[in-house]
Formats: C-alpha cells, structure tokens, sequence
C-alpha cells in the first residue's frame, strides 16, 4: 500500500524559509512523478512543482526562482525547498505520487496517491 506522509511546515515569517518533506513507502513503480500541490484558505488547489524518476522539474511561473524539488531515492523522500516566502505561499501543502513520467507541470489527473497535507502560514 501506498503512502505519503509531509512534514516541515508550520510558521514562518515573511522573508524566510523552510523545507518541506514527504516520505514514500510502498511505491515500487520504476516510472514516477512526485508533485507538490496547494490549496490556500477560499482557493482550488493548484500545482506548485513536480519532479520525475528522470530528475526532469517543472515549477509554476509563481515560484520559479524561490522554489527547489528535489528527491532523494536513498531515502524515498521528496523535499521542496521554499525561500523567499511571503503570505500568498500560506496554504495546505500536498504531495502526490503518479506512475508515468512527467515533463510538464502535471495536473491532479496524474497523480493516483496523495499526502494529508502540512500547513504552511507566513506572517509578515
């Protein structure tokens, strides 16, 4: 059975940073896509950035630059780096796993196993 646990959120002042995680177990799929997701208060989710069993990344225009996925296999943790945080980054954060490769910024449609989520609150 598939699951995804994210941890590393919590409050953080406008400016900072923090790094988000989100532990794989059971997947054993060869090909893969691990998204991150976020849905803020009064808002549909939207994709944030996603990252493939190729390394290949795609990140939304609003966190390009601010924003780092990265994976590491060893350990079957994907990590999402956020610098330069400021109050529109406050939200639920999800990550998500699908089975295929993704060189786009994939919708939830790719995805078939999804995290609780790990609230992120910037104040200023």
């Amino acid at each position: 059975q598939v699951q995804l646990v994210e941890s590393g959120g919590g409050s953080v002042q406008a400016g900072g940073s923090t790094r988000l995680s989100c532990a794989v177990t059971g997947h054993t799929s060869a090909n893969y896509c691990m998204g991150w997701f976020r849905r803020a208060p009064g808002k549909e989710r939207e994709g944030v950035a996603n990252i493939d069993s190729e390394g290949f990344t795609k990140y939304e225009d609003f966190v390009k630059g601010r924003f780092t996925i990265s994976i590491d296999n060893a350990n079957n943790t994907v990590y999402l780096q956020m610098n330069s945080l400021n109050d529109e980054d406050t939200a639920m954060y999800y990550c998500a796993v699908g089975d295929r490769r993704c060189r786009v910024l994939a919708g939830t449609g790719w995805y078939n196993k999804w995290g609780q989520g790990t609230q992120v609150t910037v104040s200023s």
